[in-house]
């Protein structure tokens, strides 16, 4: 039988759960904010290529830095402060692509949404 550290009891079931479904949150959310970035890039006026380029390149750069620094098994291990400031950067960068996409509503339920997921998952990581 596993045993647990005194600073962190085992989670009752339902709250593991909890936890686990915000986890699957958190990776909607990340896959929504490439998703954003790359509609912002498509629709932006510079051409045909451009936009295309544009909107492969606005959620590929996003992925790359997300790999290197904020994924749960990111290439480098950086303090958390840098992991939260990438989050900020990127999940920021898709808010405001969405607000230049017209789509104010959206952008602040996806801020809001993004917010408390992360808070979450944050408390959650570091505690267990």
């Amino acid at each position: 039988m596993p045993t647990s550290s005194p600073s962190s009891p085992p989670l009752p079931p339902a709250l593991r759960a909890f936890f686990l479904a915000n986890e699957g949150l958190a990776f909607f959310l990340e896959l929504a904010a490439l998703g954003a970035l790359a509609w912002w890039g498509f629709t932006r006026d510079i051409g045909r290529v451009g936009s295309i380029a544009l909107a492969v390149a606005a959620p590929l750069a996003a992925a790359v830095l997300w790999g290197l620094f904020a994924a749960p098994k990111a290439r480098y291990a950086v303090p958390l402060a840098a992991q939260l400031g990438v989050k900020v950067l990127v999940f920021g960068a898709a808010a405001l692509a969405l607000l230049a996409l017209g789509q104010r509503s959206l952008s602040l339920w996806f801020t809001v949404v993004v917010v408390v997921n992360t808070v979450l998952a944050t408390y959650y990581r570091t505690r267990h």
